[in-house]
C-alpha cells in the first residue's frame, strides 16, 4: 500500500464516514475506493466474457 498526501474536503469525509459506517479517514477512503471500483471491474469482466464468446473468423477469413 502506498502513502499519499492529499487535500480532503472535511465535510465530504464526514458524510462518507456516516454513510459507510467507517471510523478513520484511511478506512473511509479505502472503502469508498473499493465500492467505486468493484462495479467497474464487473463491467470489464462482463465485456471480456462477451468478447470471448464472439465468433472469430478463421485465419484464412481474416486475411480476406
Amino acid at each position: 500500500m502506498a502513502k499519499h498526501l492529499v487535500d480532503i474536503d472535511e465535510a465530504a469525509l464526514a458524510a462518507a464516514q456516516a454513510e459507510l459506517g467507517t471510523a478513520t479517514m484511511k478506512e473511509t477512503v479505502n472503502e469508498a475506493l473499493r465500492r467505486v471500483s468493484t462495479p467497474r471491474s464487473r463491467r470489464v469482466d462482463k465485456a471480456l466474457d462477451r468478447l470471448g464468446r464472439r465468433r472469430r473468423p478463421t485465419r484464412e477469413e481474416a486475411w480476406r
